[in-house]
């Protein structure tokens, strides 16, 4: 308990920094326990800890999590951060407080059909793929800035995802290539500001407040380029259990 408390706090303590160089506010980042793979005591001792979102890549072992810590519920904001497919989007629709996976209109769109019969505005973050790396899921979007075809197609799908009446769309999530540095990721996190401000102008009914980017290995370079939620797993909880 002791050791997770410490991890959290030099986190805490990173993200503080990170912000000051950029001349932000560090209130104005959300940490994300990346809590795939690792046990409800696991999350029970972070929430103790201080630590109140969690990110799970998957619908069915989020869903026993959730269950196992019901009567934490209330204090717990619940992430899905991993790839949805449309037949999961019923339960993910009822089980998560948050989607950061909206990667199609499809998607969406069956989100959109099961949080609109429970009566909520489900918050999600559209995923984009601005790296053009083939591993990650998100809309393909590589080359956006040069060419009007793929930002103009991106366009159309946005407009039909912001009519769904059942989803509040609050901004991006991206995933930066793997790498051997922290700073190669910046060009991912820039160019994923970037759309999020060219959206901001396109549909300005909407903020567009959120960017959701960098993990353990890169979120103060994402912070530094304007993150306002990081996915942090391994430097909290350790490395996954095998």
């Amino acid at each position: 308990m002791e050791d997770l408390a410490q991890r959290i706090a030099a986190i805490r303590e990173r993200i503080t920094a990170a912000a000051r160089r950029a001349g932000r506010d560090p209130h104005d980042i959300r940490l994300i326990g990346v809590s795939k793979t690792h046990t409800p005591p696991a999350i029970s001792a972070a929430l103790a800890a201080g630590l109140h979102d969690f990110g799970e890549n998957r619908v069915q072992e989020a869903e026993t999590k959730i269950t196992t810590l019901a009567e934490q519920r209330p204090a717990i904001t619940w992430h899905l951060i991993g790839h949805l497919q449309s037949n999961k989007a019923r339960r993910a629709a009822t089980l998560f407080d948050y989607v950061h996976s909206v990667d199609s209109v499809a998607i969406a769109q069956a989100l959109d059909r099961h949080a609109a019969a429970q009566g909520r505005r489900l918050p999600i973050l559209l995923q984009v793929n601005v790296s053009g790396e083939a591993s990650k899921d998100g809309f393909a979007l590589a080359g956006w800035e040069e060419y009007t075809a793929i930002r103009s197609a991106f366009f159309r799908d946005v407009a039909a995802i912001l009519a769904l009446g059942g989803l509040d769309v609050r901004g991006l999530m991206t995933i930066a290539p793997l790498s051997a540095t922290a700073e190669a990721a910046r060009p991912t996190f820039r160019a994923t500001r970037r759309l999020r401000d060219t959206l901001a102008r396109q549909f300005n009914t909407l903020s567009w407040n959120e960017l959701s980017m960098g993990m353990t290995d890169d979120f103060e370079i994402a912070i530094e380029e304007g993150a306002t939620q990081v996915r942090v797993g391994r430097a909290i909880f350790g490395a996954r259990p095998v």
